[in-house]
Protein backbone atom coordinates (compact mmCIF):
# COMPACT_ATOMS: atom_id res chain seq x y z
CA UNK A 1 0.00 0.00 0.00
CA UNK A 2 1.32 3.14 -1.06
CA UNK A 3 0.84 6.23 1.67
CA UNK A 4 1.62 10.27 0.57
CA UNK A 5 1.32 12.30 3.20
CA UNK A 6 -0.25 16.25 2.99
CA UNK A 7 3.23 18.44 3.78
CA UNK A 8 1.56 21.47 4.35
CA UNK A 9 -0.43 20.12 7.37
CA UNK A 10 2.61 18.50 8.21
CA UNK A 11 3.70 18.90 12.12
CA UNK A 12 4.74 16.34 14.53
CA UNK A 13 2.63 15.24 17.48
CA UNK A 14 2.59 12.82 20.69
CA UNK A 15 0.52 9.73 20.38
CA UNK A 16 -1.71 11.29 23.14
CA UNK A 17 -2.61 13.87 20.69
CA UNK A 18 -3.06 11.06 17.99
CA UNK A 19 -5.33 9.44 20.53
CA UNK A 20 -7.65 12.49 20.77
CA UNK A 21 -7.58 14.03 17.41
CA UNK A 22 -10.05 10.93 15.52
CA UNK A 23 -8.91 12.89 12.06
CA UNK A 24 -5.19 12.10 12.33
CA UNK A 25 -5.28 9.05 10.72
CA UNK A 26 -7.02 10.55 7.72
CA UNK A 27 -5.56 13.50 7.38
CA UNK A 28 -1.87 11.48 7.41
CA UNK A 29 -3.35 9.18 4.98
CA UNK A 30 -4.43 10.07 1.00
CA UNK A 31 -5.29 7.11 -1.20
CA UNK A 32 -2.65 5.67 -3.43
CA UNK A 33 -4.04 6.44 -6.73
CA UNK A 34 -3.38 10.34 -5.77
CA UNK A 35 0.09 9.39 -6.93
CA UNK A 36 1.74 9.66 -3.61
CA UNK A 37 4.54 7.36 -2.48
CA UNK A 38 5.27 5.08 0.47
CA UNK A 39 8.75 5.47 2.53
CA UNK A 40 12.39 5.22 1.03
CA UNK A 41 13.70 1.18 1.15
CA UNK A 42 17.27 2.79 1.29
CA UNK A 43 16.76 4.52 4.91
CA UNK A 44 16.29 1.38 6.82
CA UNK A 45 18.33 -1.02 4.33
CA UNK A 46 21.64 -0.45 6.62
CA UNK A 47 19.49 -1.05 9.73
CA UNK A 48 18.19 -4.83 8.22
CA UNK A 49 21.29 -5.39 6.78
CA UNK A 50 23.47 -5.21 10.39
CA UNK A 51 20.22 -7.48 12.05
CA UNK A 52 21.41 -9.87 9.61
CA UNK A 53 24.66 -10.48 10.77
CA UNK A 54 22.63 -12.70 13.52
CA UNK A 55 21.17 -14.62 11.22
CA UNK A 56 24.58 -15.13 9.12
CA UNK A 57 26.27 -15.92 12.72
CA UNK A 58 23.17 -18.30 13.24
CA UNK A 59 24.10 -20.10 10.19
CA UNK A 60 27.64 -20.18 10.12
CA UNK A 61 27.47 -21.90 13.58
CA UNK A 62 25.17 -24.38 12.40
CA UNK A 63 27.50 -25.82 9.33
CA UNK A 64 31.40 -25.16 11.36
CA UNK A 65 31.52 -28.27 12.70
CA UNK A 66 30.60 -30.34 9.77
CA UNK A 67 34.02 -30.64 8.06
CA UNK A 68 36.05 -30.22 10.79
CA UNK A 69 34.38 -32.53 13.43
CA UNK A 70 36.65 -35.23 12.20
CA UNK A 71 40.05 -33.09 13.06
CA UNK A 72 38.24 -31.83 16.64
CA UNK A 73 37.51 -35.62 17.43
CA UNK A 74 41.12 -36.20 16.84
CA UNK A 75 42.89 -33.61 18.46
CA UNK A 76 40.88 -33.26 21.91
CA UNK A 77 41.18 -36.97 21.60
CA UNK A 78 37.44 -38.54 21.51
CA UNK A 79 37.90 -39.99 18.00
CA UNK A 80 35.52 -43.17 17.11
CA UNK A 81 33.08 -41.86 20.20
CA UNK A 82 30.46 -41.41 18.25
CA UNK A 83 28.35 -40.52 20.95
CA UNK A 84 30.93 -37.34 22.04
CA UNK A 85 30.95 -35.80 18.69
CA UNK A 86 26.97 -35.95 17.79
CA UNK A 87 27.41 -33.89 21.02
CA UNK A 88 29.59 -31.50 19.62
CA UNK A 89 27.08 -31.17 17.03
CA UNK A 90 24.01 -31.08 18.73
CA UNK A 91 24.40 -28.95 22.11
CA UNK A 92 23.66 -26.32 20.56
CA UNK A 93 20.52 -27.05 20.12
CA UNK A 94 20.22 -27.12 24.05
CA UNK A 95 21.82 -24.02 24.27
CA UNK A 96 19.37 -22.20 21.55
CA UNK A 97 16.41 -23.38 23.36
CA UNK A 98 17.28 -21.76 26.59
CA UNK A 99 18.54 -18.54 24.49
CA UNK A 100 15.20 -18.37 22.92
CA UNK A 101 13.15 -19.36 25.82
CA UNK A 102 14.19 -15.91 27.41
CA UNK A 103 14.79 -14.08 24.21
CA UNK A 104 11.24 -12.53 24.50
CA UNK A 105 11.62 -10.98 28.02
CA UNK A 106 15.12 -9.65 26.76
CA UNK A 107 13.53 -7.92 23.94
CA UNK A 108 11.08 -6.56 25.63
CA UNK A 109 12.82 -5.83 28.40
CA UNK A 110 16.24 -4.05 27.49
CA UNK A 111 15.30 -3.16 23.60
CA UNK A 112 16.00 -4.71 20.73
CA UNK A 113 19.24 -3.62 20.20
CA UNK A 114 20.60 -4.00 23.56
CA UNK A 115 19.13 -7.82 22.96
CA UNK A 116 21.34 -8.20 19.60
CA UNK A 117 24.16 -7.00 21.57
CA UNK A 118 23.60 -9.47 24.27
CA UNK A 119 23.22 -12.27 21.99
CA UNK A 120 26.76 -11.62 20.25
CA UNK A 121 28.15 -11.88 23.90
CA UNK A 122 28.46 -15.44 24.34
CA UNK A 123 28.62 -15.93 20.84
CA UNK A 124 32.05 -14.52 21.05
CA UNK A 125 33.15 -15.91 23.82
CA UNK A 126 31.64 -19.44 23.56
CA UNK A 127 33.53 -19.47 19.93
CA UNK A 128 36.84 -18.29 21.12
CA UNK A 129 36.29 -21.03 23.98
CA UNK A 130 36.03 -23.73 21.49
CA UNK A 131 39.08 -22.44 19.73
CA UNK A 132 41.39 -22.37 22.63
CA UNK A 133 40.11 -25.24 24.51
CA UNK A 134 42.19 -28.61 24.55
CA UNK A 135 39.41 -30.96 25.94
CA UNK A 136 35.73 -32.24 25.23
CA UNK A 137 34.38 -30.18 28.00
CA UNK A 138 35.64 -27.60 27.45
CA UNK A 139 34.00 -27.96 23.37
CA UNK A 140 30.59 -28.42 24.81
CA UNK A 141 30.61 -26.03 27.10
CA UNK A 142 32.01 -23.04 23.96
CA UNK A 143 29.12 -25.01 21.64
CA UNK A 144 26.81 -24.54 24.53
CA UNK A 145 27.31 -20.84 24.81
CA UNK A 146 27.68 -20.34 21.36
CA UNK A 147 23.38 -21.78 20.88
CA UNK A 148 22.35 -19.08 23.52
CA UNK A 149 23.06 -17.12 20.93
CA UNK A 150 22.25 -18.62 18.40
CA UNK A 151 18.49 -19.14 20.30
CA UNK A 152 18.40 -15.42 21.43
CA UNK A 153 19.38 -13.38 18.51
CA UNK A 154 17.22 -14.79 15.44
CA UNK A 155 13.73 -13.96 17.08
CA UNK A 156 15.10 -10.82 17.94
CA UNK A 157 16.48 -10.63 14.23
CA UNK A 158 12.91 -11.59 13.09
CA UNK A 159 11.17 -9.13 15.20
CA UNK A 160 13.52 -5.90 14.49
CA UNK A 161 12.97 -6.62 10.38
CA UNK A 162 9.29 -6.32 10.59
CA UNK A 163 8.97 -3.47 12.78
CA UNK A 164 11.90 -1.07 11.28
CA UNK A 165 11.06 -1.95 7.25
CA UNK A 166 8.26 0.20 5.39
CA UNK A 167 5.34 -1.82 4.36
CA UNK A 168 5.94 -2.11 0.92
CA UNK A 169 9.23 -4.23 1.34
CA UNK A 170 8.82 -5.83 4.61
CA UNK A 171 8.64 -9.09 2.72
CA UNK A 172 11.94 -8.53 0.74
CA UNK A 173 13.52 -7.63 3.65
CA UNK A 174 12.31 -10.80 5.78
CA UNK A 175 13.82 -12.87 3.28
CA UNK A 176 17.23 -11.73 3.97
CA UNK A 177 16.99 -13.54 7.08
CA UNK A 178 16.72 -17.21 5.45
CA UNK A 179 19.82 -15.51 2.69
CA UNK A 180 21.96 -14.52 5.47
CA UNK A 181 21.74 -18.06 7.26
CA UNK A 182 22.48 -19.49 3.54
CA UNK A 183 25.27 -17.64 2.77
CA UNK A 184 26.87 -18.29 6.79
CA UNK A 185 26.45 -21.86 6.12
CA UNK A 186 28.02 -21.78 2.85
CA UNK A 187 30.85 -19.72 4.25
CA UNK A 188 31.23 -22.43 7.17
CA UNK A 189 32.22 -25.16 4.47
CA UNK A 190 34.35 -22.97 2.39
CA UNK A 191 36.33 -22.14 5.79
CA UNK A 192 37.00 -25.83 6.43
CA UNK A 193 37.84 -27.04 3.21
CA UNK A 194 41.75 -26.73 4.22
CA UNK A 195 41.12 -28.36 7.53
CA UNK A 196 42.44 -31.75 6.19
CA UNK A 197 45.69 -30.31 4.89
CA UNK A 198 46.29 -27.90 7.57
CA UNK A 199 47.04 -29.24 11.03
CA UNK A 200 44.70 -27.57 13.92
CA UNK A 201 43.02 -25.22 10.85
CA UNK A 202 39.86 -25.67 12.65
CA UNK A 203 41.01 -23.54 15.65
CA UNK A 204 40.74 -20.92 12.94
CA UNK A 205 37.14 -21.85 11.97
CA UNK A 206 35.77 -21.09 15.03
CA UNK A 207 38.44 -17.71 15.49
CA UNK A 208 36.96 -16.20 12.34
CA UNK A 209 33.21 -16.37 13.95
CA UNK A 210 34.54 -13.59 16.07
CA UNK A 211 34.49 -11.64 13.62
CA UNK A 212 30.63 -11.02 12.40
CA UNK A 213 29.68 -11.44 15.97
CA UNK A 214 31.61 -8.24 17.20
CA UNK A 215 30.47 -6.40 14.36
CA UNK A 216 26.83 -6.88 15.41
CA UNK A 217 27.54 -5.65 18.79
CA UNK A 218 29.28 -2.80 17.28
CA UNK A 219 27.35 -2.23 14.11
CA UNK A 220 24.06 -1.77 16.69
CA UNK A 221 25.43 0.86 18.23
CA UNK A 222 24.82 2.94 15.26
CA UNK A 223 21.37 1.38 14.40
CA UNK A 224 17.65 2.70 14.69
CA UNK A 225 15.83 1.36 18.00
CA UNK A 226 12.38 -0.29 16.93
CA UNK A 227 9.69 2.32 17.53
CA UNK A 228 7.21 -0.13 18.33
CA UNK A 229 8.98 -0.95 21.72
CA UNK A 230 10.07 2.50 21.91
CA UNK A 231 6.12 3.34 22.01
CA UNK A 232 5.57 0.48 24.04
CA UNK A 233 7.83 1.49 26.85
CA UNK A 234 5.81 5.11 26.73
CA UNK A 235 8.89 7.03 25.04
CA UNK A 236 6.95 8.67 22.07
CA UNK A 237 9.37 11.27 21.63
CA UNK A 238 12.44 8.64 20.71
CA UNK A 239 9.99 6.41 19.00
CA UNK A 240 9.00 9.46 16.63
CA UNK A 241 12.90 10.45 16.50
CA UNK A 242 13.52 6.48 15.40
CA UNK A 243 10.26 6.54 12.76
CA UNK A 244 11.85 9.80 11.20
CA UNK A 245 15.60 8.07 11.04
CA UNK A 246 14.10 5.04 9.68
CA UNK A 247 11.14 6.50 6.71
CA UNK A 248 11.93 10.00 6.50
CA UNK A 249 9.80 13.07 8.41
CA UNK A 250 7.39 13.33 5.87
CA UNK A 251 6.41 9.83 7.25
CA UNK A 252 6.33 10.28 10.99
CA UNK A 253 2.97 11.81 11.27
CA UNK A 254 1.43 8.63 9.38
CA UNK A 255 3.54 5.79 11.54
CA UNK A 256 2.61 7.81 14.79
CA UNK A 257 -0.97 7.85 13.89
CA UNK A 258 -0.88 4.24 12.82
CA UNK A 259 0.48 3.21 15.83
CA UNK A 260 -1.52 5.03 18.04
CA UNK A 261 -4.77 3.22 16.45
CA UNK A 262 -3.74 -0.27 17.12
CA UNK A 263 -2.40 0.40 20.69
CA UNK A 264 -6.03 1.97 22.08
CA UNK A 265 -7.67 -0.99 22.83
CA UNK A 266 -5.10 -2.35 25.09
CA UNK A 267 -4.91 -1.55 28.31
CA UNK A 268 -1.26 -0.79 28.93
CA UNK A 269 -0.14 -3.87 31.12
CA UNK A 270 2.54 -6.30 30.20
CA UNK A 271 1.71 -9.98 29.07
CA UNK A 272 2.56 -13.17 30.74
CA UNK A 273 3.53 -16.28 28.93
CA UNK A 274 0.41 -17.34 29.99
CA UNK A 275 -2.17 -15.47 28.36
CA UNK A 276 -0.67 -16.38 25.02
CA UNK A 277 -2.35 -19.92 25.70
CA UNK A 278 -6.47 -18.29 25.98
CA UNK A 279 -7.97 -15.05 25.48
CA UNK A 280 -8.16 -13.39 22.09
CA UNK A 281 -4.31 -13.77 21.08
CA UNK A 282 -5.09 -17.30 21.09
CA UNK A 283 -6.05 -17.75 17.63
CA UNK A 284 -2.40 -16.00 16.45
CA UNK A 285 -0.19 -17.78 18.72
CA UNK A 286 -1.89 -21.34 17.86
CA UNK A 287 -1.20 -20.19 14.06
CA UNK A 288 2.39 -19.33 14.89
CA UNK A 289 3.39 -22.44 17.07
CA UNK A 290 1.57 -25.00 14.52
CA UNK A 291 3.57 -23.26 11.35
CA UNK A 292 6.95 -24.00 13.39
CA UNK A 293 5.73 -27.35 14.55
CA UNK A 294 4.54 -28.41 11.09
CA UNK A 295 7.83 -27.00 9.07
CA UNK A 296 9.82 -28.59 11.79
CA UNK A 297 8.09 -32.27 10.70
CA UNK A 298 7.94 -31.77 7.06
CA UNK A 299 11.95 -33.47 7.90
CA UNK A 300 13.78 -30.23 6.58
CA UNK A 301 16.16 -30.73 9.41
CA UNK A 302 16.62 -34.63 8.86
CA UNK A 303 17.49 -33.87 5.51
CA UNK A 304 20.13 -31.25 6.32
CA UNK A 305 21.33 -33.27 9.03
CA UNK A 306 21.66 -37.24 6.83
CA UNK A 307 21.45 -35.81 3.48
CA UNK A 308 25.40 -36.98 3.40
CA UNK A 309 24.67 -40.16 4.04
CA UNK A 310 22.52 -40.49 0.90
CA UNK A 311 24.99 -38.83 -0.94
CA UNK A 312 27.37 -41.09 -0.32
CA UNK A 313 25.92 -44.41 -0.66
CA UNK A 314 25.30 -43.33 -4.53
CA UNK A 315 28.81 -42.41 -4.78
CA UNK A 316 28.84 -38.43 -4.04
CA UNK A 317 31.18 -36.90 -1.94
CA UNK A 318 30.18 -35.01 0.62
CA UNK A 319 31.71 -31.84 0.32
CA UNK A 320 30.19 -31.78 -3.26
CA UNK A 321 26.74 -32.80 -1.69
CA UNK A 322 26.71 -30.10 1.37
CA UNK A 323 27.99 -27.57 -1.53
CA UNK A 324 24.83 -28.84 -3.73
CA UNK A 325 22.95 -28.18 -1.20
CA UNK A 326 23.85 -25.11 0.42
CA UNK A 327 23.24 -23.46 -3.68
CA UNK A 328 19.69 -24.92 -3.43
CA UNK A 329 18.96 -23.53 -0.25
CA UNK A 330 20.36 -19.75 -1.43
CA UNK A 331 18.78 -19.99 -5.08
CA UNK A 332 15.57 -20.74 -3.42
CA UNK A 333 16.16 -17.83 -0.87
CA UNK A 334 16.90 -15.03 -3.25
CA UNK A 335 13.92 -16.01 -5.54
CA UNK A 336 11.64 -15.84 -2.61
CA UNK A 337 12.90 -12.52 -1.80
CA UNK A 338 11.69 -11.23 -5.31
CA UNK A 339 8.72 -12.76 -5.19
CA UNK A 340 7.24 -11.96 -1.03
CA UNK A 341 6.33 -9.06 -1.84
CA UNK A 342 4.48 -9.29 -5.04
CA UNK A 343 3.08 -12.69 -4.54
CA UNK A 344 2.40 -12.70 -0.85
CA UNK A 345 3.24 -14.84 2.14
CA UNK A 346 0.26 -17.14 1.68
CA UNK A 347 0.51 -18.28 -1.53
CA UNK A 348 4.72 -18.70 -1.77
CA UNK A 349 4.01 -20.52 1.74
CA UNK A 350 1.67 -23.08 0.84
CA UNK A 351 3.37 -23.68 -2.60
CA UNK A 352 6.17 -24.28 -0.71
CA UNK A 353 4.75 -26.86 1.55
CA UNK A 354 2.73 -28.73 -1.70
CA UNK A 355 6.73 -28.79 -3.35
CA UNK A 356 7.65 -30.29 -0.58
CA UNK A 357 5.66 -33.10 -0.43
CA UNK A 358 5.97 -33.70 -3.99
CA UNK A 359 9.75 -33.54 -3.96
CA UNK A 360 9.80 -36.02 -0.74
CA UNK A 361 7.78 -38.27 -2.15
CA UNK A 362 10.21 -38.47 -4.91
CA UNK A 363 12.78 -39.51 -2.09
CA UNK A 364 10.18 -42.10 -0.95
CA UNK A 365 10.10 -44.05 -4.40
CA UNK A 366 13.93 -43.33 -4.80
CA UNK A 367 14.33 -45.97 -1.45
CA UNK A 368 13.05 -48.58 -3.42
CA UNK A 369 16.29 -49.35 -5.38
CA UNK A 370 15.44 -52.98 -5.93
CA UNK A 371 12.82 -52.64 -8.41
CA UNK A 372 13.98 -49.16 -10.17
CA UNK A 373 17.81 -49.39 -10.27
CA UNK A 374 20.11 -46.90 -11.15
CA UNK A 375 17.29 -44.62 -11.32
CA UNK A 376 16.58 -44.39 -7.93
CA UNK A 377 19.93 -42.16 -7.76
CA UNK A 378 17.85 -39.50 -9.76
CA UNK A 379 14.67 -39.74 -7.27
CA UNK A 380 17.30 -39.75 -4.12
CA UNK A 381 19.58 -37.21 -4.86
CA UNK A 382 17.21 -35.09 -7.43
CA UNK A 383 14.39 -35.23 -4.53
CA UNK A 384 16.90 -34.31 -1.66
CA UNK A 385 17.91 -30.97 -3.37
CA UNK A 386 14.42 -30.20 -4.99
CA UNK A 387 12.97 -30.63 -1.39
CA UNK A 388 15.58 -28.12 -0.30
CA UNK A 389 14.72 -25.45 -3.43
CA UNK A 390 11.07 -25.76 -2.73
CA UNK A 391 11.64 -25.72 1.39
CA UNK A 392 13.92 -22.12 0.82
CA UNK A 393 11.02 -20.83 -1.41
CA UNK A 394 8.35 -20.36 1.37
CA UNK A 395 8.50 -22.22 4.26
CA UNK A 396 12.18 -21.55 4.98
CA UNK A 397 11.87 -17.76 5.07
CA UNK A 398 8.11 -16.92 5.56
CA UNK A 399 7.05 -18.01 8.75
CA UNK A 400 9.65 -15.81 10.43
CA UNK A 401 8.55 -13.03 8.74
CA UNK A 402 5.04 -13.84 8.63
CA UNK A 403 4.63 -14.43 12.53
CA UNK A 404 5.96 -11.18 13.61
CA UNK A 405 3.39 -9.21 11.50
CA UNK A 406 0.27 -10.66 12.76
CA UNK A 407 1.32 -10.89 16.61
CA UNK A 408 -0.24 -7.66 18.20
CA UNK A 409 2.77 -5.22 19.45
CA UNK A 410 1.77 -6.05 22.83
CA UNK A 411 2.40 -9.57 22.77
CA UNK A 412 4.96 -9.88 19.47
CA UNK A 413 8.49 -10.77 21.41
CA UNK A 414 7.17 -13.12 23.87
CA UNK A 415 4.94 -14.66 21.24
CA UNK A 416 8.31 -15.08 18.80
CA UNK A 417 9.73 -16.56 22.11
CA UNK A 418 7.24 -19.04 22.40
CA UNK A 419 7.00 -20.30 18.80
CA UNK A 420 10.73 -20.17 18.19
CA UNK A 421 11.20 -22.39 21.51
CA UNK A 422 8.35 -24.93 19.61
CA UNK A 423 10.43 -24.98 16.39
CA UNK A 424 13.66 -26.07 18.96
CA UNK A 425 12.12 -28.72 20.33
CA UNK A 426 10.57 -30.46 17.53
CA UNK A 427 13.83 -30.32 15.73
CA UNK A 428 15.60 -31.80 18.34
CA UNK A 429 13.39 -34.37 18.32
CA UNK A 430 12.83 -35.08 14.91
CA UNK A 431 16.40 -35.12 14.96
CA UNK A 432 16.80 -37.15 17.85
CA UNK A 433 14.48 -39.94 16.30
CA UNK A 434 14.98 -39.99 12.67
CA UNK A 435 17.92 -42.77 12.26
CA UNK A 436 15.83 -44.78 14.84
CA UNK A 437 12.67 -44.18 12.79
CA UNK A 438 14.89 -44.91 9.68
CA UNK A 439 15.79 -48.00 10.71
CA UNK A 440 12.66 -49.68 12.28
CA UNK A 441 9.98 -48.08 9.79
CA UNK A 442 12.24 -47.96 6.49
CA UNK A 443 12.75 -44.85 4.36
CA UNK A 444 9.39 -45.37 2.25
CA UNK A 445 7.18 -45.02 5.32
CA UNK A 446 8.96 -42.45 6.76
CA UNK A 447 9.63 -40.55 3.97
CA UNK A 448 5.81 -40.59 3.46
CA UNK A 449 5.05 -39.40 6.88
CA UNK A 450 6.95 -36.44 6.09
CA UNK A 451 5.49 -35.77 3.00
CA UNK A 452 2.07 -35.68 4.30
CA UNK A 453 2.95 -33.66 6.93
CA UNK A 454 4.06 -31.29 4.38
CA UNK A 455 0.01 -31.94 3.37
CA UNK A 456 -1.31 -31.36 6.54
CA UNK A 457 0.96 -27.79 6.58
CA UNK A 458 -0.31 -26.74 3.18
CA UNK A 459 -4.03 -27.36 3.97
CA UNK A 460 -3.43 -25.05 7.73
CA UNK A 461 -2.01 -22.28 5.77
CA UNK A 462 -4.55 -22.32 2.86
CA UNK A 463 -7.22 -22.38 5.91
CA UNK A 464 -5.99 -20.31 8.60
CA UNK A 465 -2.81 -17.89 7.70
CA UNK A 466 -3.74 -14.52 6.45
CA UNK A 467 -2.39 -12.44 3.98
CA UNK A 468 0.08 -9.18 5.10
CA UNK A 469 1.46 -8.26 1.62
CA UNK A 470 1.58 -4.11 1.46
CA UNK A 471 -0.18 -3.86 4.86
CA UNK A 472 0.95 -1.95 7.73
CA UNK A 473 1.72 -4.10 11.27
CA UNK A 474 -1.73 -1.95 12.38
CA UNK A 475 -3.49 -2.37 9.77
CA UNK A 476 -2.95 -6.39 10.57
CA UNK A 477 -3.75 -6.22 13.64
CA UNK A 478 -6.54 -4.13 13.84
CA UNK A 479 -7.72 -6.62 11.34
CA UNK A 480 -7.34 -9.62 12.74
CA UNK A 481 -8.69 -8.30 16.35
CA UNK A 482 -11.75 -7.64 14.35
CA UNK A 483 -12.54 -11.20 12.69
CA UNK A 484 -12.33 -12.63 16.48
Amino acid sequence: MRWKLNTSAYKRVSSREAAMDPDVETQAKIPSDGGGTGPSWRMSLPHVCVATLTSFLFGYHSGVVNEPLESISADLGFAGNTLAEGLVVSICLGGAFLGCLFSGSVADGIGRRRAFQLSALPMIVGAAVSALTNSLEGMLFGRFLVGVGMGLGPPVASLYITEVSPPSVRGTYGSFVQIATCLGILFSLLIGTPVKDIDRWWRVCFWVAVVPAALLAIGMEFCAESPQWLFKCGRTNEAEMQFEKLLGPLHVKHAMAELTRSERGDDGESVKFSELFYGRHFNVVFIGTTLFALQQLSGINSVFYFSSTVFRSVGVPSSLANICMGIANLSGSIVAMLLMDRLGRKLLLAGSFFGMAFTMGLQAIGANRHHLGSASVYFSVGGILLFVLSFSLGAGPVPGLLLPEIFPNKIRAKAMALCMSVHWVVNFFVSLLFLRLLEQLGPQVLYTMFSSACVVAAIFVRRHVVETKGKTLQEIEVSLLQTQ
